[in-house]
């Protein structure tokens, strides 16, 4: 019964590790994402606009 009990809980403690790991990494992409937004919206506010493509 204690072989069961330790594979539970480390499966148990593995999961919650991966799912803390995942939210981490969603938040870093995230803020990826509005940091490059943003520096995308300073340069076309810096940059007049070009005309004929």
């Amino acid at each position: 019964m204690g072989d069961l009990t330790g594979l539970v809980l480390f499966a148990l403690f593995g999961a919650i590790f991966f799912y803390l790991l995942y939210g981490v990494i969603r938040a870093a992409v995230r803020d990826g994402i509005l940091q490059a937004d943003e520096r995308r919206r300073r340069r076309a506010a810096e940059q007049p606009e070009r005309l004929g493509g």
